[in-house]
């Protein structure tokens, strides 16, 4: 006995988000862990008796992807964007003041500028990467070395003070 995915979704969806979100207490790692029960019910070709046992198996699958989710490296080695900031060694305080302030960008400038500094981006590969036109890109990185500048002039002013 088979059932189609948008039935299973329908009958247990919400049993099974409810198992995975008791097991990780994350909702994003809980809706994750449904599709990946989902997609794993999906790419069997396992035989069930009845309605119950599919049921039985798919929260049995739920419960070991969170499981696995709640272990993994990437989750048990995250932190916070500053912690991670504040353990860098820098050579000179001006170089955590560039970070510092190249983190205060708006995203479309910081991405662009990493990709470009960083990443040895050329303005044509990131124009295709980003899907932006080349002048766009170069609007953007002038923005960015404007913004930066800006604050940075700022920054020392203020030092001066």
């Amino acid at each position: 006995m088979r059932q189609t995915v948008p039935v299973l979704v329908e009958r247990w969806g919400d049993s099974l988000y409810r198992a995975a979100f008791a097991v990780c207490r994350n909702p994003q790692d809980a809706e994750d862990v449904v599709q990946e029960t989902l997609l794993a019910y999906y790419r069997s070709d396992k035989e069930f008796d009845s309605d119950e046992h599919i049921r039985a198996w798919l929260i049995r699958v739920a419960v070991n992807k969170a499981k696995n989710a709640t272990i993994c490296f990437w989750r048990r080695n995250r932190r916070s964007l500053e912690d991670y900031v504040e353990s860098l060694a820098f050579e000179a305080d001006s170089d955590r003041e560039l970070l510092d302030a190249v983190l205060r960008l708006p995203e479309r400038y910081r991405i662009v500028l990493h990709l470009f500094y960083y990443e040895d981006y050329s303005i044509k590969e990131l124009a295709a990467l980003l899907k932006l036109s080349e002048g766009a890109v170069k609007s953007r990185l002038s923005r960015a070395r404007s913004m930066l500048r800006e604050q940075l002039t700022e920054g020392w002013e203020d030092e001066q003070s």
